[in-house]
Parts: structure tokens; C-alpha cells; sequence
């Protein structure tokens, strides 16, 4: 454990993640191309004696059964986004949350550029998942557990709900004959002004232009084509109004 004595060597330590699905394989594979020496994804039942730091990718429900089976002394770390640190069994520890989505195929390139939310119950476990994260050349920060829960969410929100939302939209297509590939174009798009111009100035459509017709319109014959989406639809209009009311009163602050 010397290297963790002063700023951590990341190349130099002996890294064992333990979980095999996308997230383990993807970290293993991205944590070596970034040349830490044979970081090893470990099945949950396998040795975990002799290593430096143990990351756990398991799911949040087994994190605690995980880190009590590492032997002490070892620092032990979880990629959890909505889990706190107690969950470590008393471990030096950290937990490093990638905000990113990822396959088994996945390696350094996917991490690059994507958020890594950290924390730490010691400065040096706190340093360790810096170093960590800058290795894989991500954008950290640090996470308070009383925001996790919040910030979770958010990711949820923008990653799983925006599926939800493509697949409704997917579904009504195809009802009036289009293919799925025609609204790809589109999505990407929007996301690309979301990201480059915020909510407000990326808002378009019937809502944002006050056009009440062409939403009842659409109302109706979602309401007559696929009437178990039209709570959705309500939801998101209603949303929607409230974005585009805060835009018309940002320019006029601004005018």
C-alpha cells in the first residue's frame, strides 16, 4: 500500500474489479488500455486477497455483501450513482459513478469525456477515485450523499426516461407508416441543441409557437390510435408550456 502513501500512481497499484457485466468489463478493458498493469474482472466469488484497491460493479442491493467479503485494509470503491459510502462495511473507501451507459464491447473511448461523480469517507481514497477518473480522462466531481438521490434521478431522467419518450414516439410512427430511422435525425438534433444552446433557446414545436390547434389535434388522434399514452402526452405538454412560459420571460428580461 505505499504508492497510496502520496499521490497515487494509478499504473502502479493492483486494481481488481469485481462484476462482469458491461460496467466491470467496460472499466477492466478501459483501465488497462489507460495502462494501469492487468486491472482483473473478478467474478463476486473469487479471491480478492492481494490487491491494492477493489472496485465493486455489482448491483446496489449487493454492494454491501461485497465490500464485507475484502480483506481489511484493502481500499475498497463502488460505482453506485445513488448509494452512499455506509454500505462499505467499514472500508477505507470511495465510490466513483460514471455517468455514462455502456456494453461488455465498451473501453477507454466511451469513459473519455463522460461525468464522474465521486466521493470518499479519507482525502486519500478521495484522491485515489480522482486519479482514477482523470486516468480514463473523465470530467469529475464531487458528489455529497445527501445529493445522490437527487443527482441519480437527473440521470435517470435524462438517459432511461428520454428512451421511454423515443419509444412512444416510435410506436405513433410506425401507426402512420413511418420507419423508426426517419426520427433518428431528429432526436440527435435536438439533443445536439439541447447541449449547445440549453432547454430554453433549443424548445421548438406546436407548444413553444402556441399553437393549441395542432395540439389538440394531436391530442385526439393519440387519443384514438394509442389511448394509453395520452397521460404522457398531458404530462410533457404541461411541462413543456411551463419551459416555453420561462423562455418567453427570459427574453423579455433580457429585451
Amino acid at each position: 500500500m505505499r504508492e497510496l502513501e502520496r499521490q497515487p500512481d494509478i499504473s502502479r497499484l493492483r486494481v481488481a474489479i469485481v462484476g462482469r457485466g458491461r460496467l466491470g468489463t467496460a472499466l477492466a478493458r478501459a483501465l488497462w488500455q489507460r495502462g494501469v498493469d492487468d486491472p482483473r474482472p473478478l467474478g463476486r466469488n473469487a479471491d480478492r486477497e492481494g490487491f491494492d484497491v477493489v472496485v465493486l460493479c455489482v448491483p446496489d442491493s449487493e454492494i454491501e455483501a461485497a465490500a464485507a467479503t475484502v480483506a481489511p485494509g484493502t481500499i475498497v470503491g463502488h460505482c453506485s450513482g445513488a448509494t452512499g459510502l455506509d454500505v462499505l462495511a467499514g472500508h477505507e473507501g470511495f465510490s466513483l459513478h460514471p455517468l455514462m451507459t455502456f456494453t461488455r464491447e465498451d473501453g477507454a473511448e466511451r469513459f473519455a469525456g463522460a461525468g464522474a461523480a465521486i466521493a470518499a469517507n479519507t482525502p486519500r481514497a478521495l484522491e485515489l477515485a480522482r486519479a482514477l477518473a482523470q486516468r480514463l480522462q473523465m470530467r469529475v466531481f464531487e458528489l455529497a450523499d445527501s445529493d445522490r438521490v437527487a443527482y441519480h434521478a437527473a440521470a435517470s431522467i435524462a438517459s432511461n426516461f428520454l428512451v421511454t419518450l423515443e419509444a412512444a414516439a416510435e410506436r405513433l410512427a410506425l401507426d402512420a407508416g413511418a420507419d423508426r430511422d426517419v426520427l433518428v435525425p431528429l432526436v440527435r438534433a435536438t439533443v445536439e441543441n439541447w447541449a449547445r444552446l440549453g432547454p430554453e433557446r433549443a424548445l421548438t414545436g406546436p407548444v413553444a409557437r402556441g399553437d393549441e390547434r395542432t395540439i389538440a389535434a394531436q391530442r385526439a388522434v393519440i387519443a384514438d390510435r394509442a389511448p394509453d399514452l395520452v397521460p404522457m402526452f398531458d404530462a410533457m405538454i404541461d411541462a413543456t408550456r411551463n419551459l416555453a412560459e420561462a423562455a418567453s420571460h427570459s427574453r423579455a428580461a433580457v429585451a
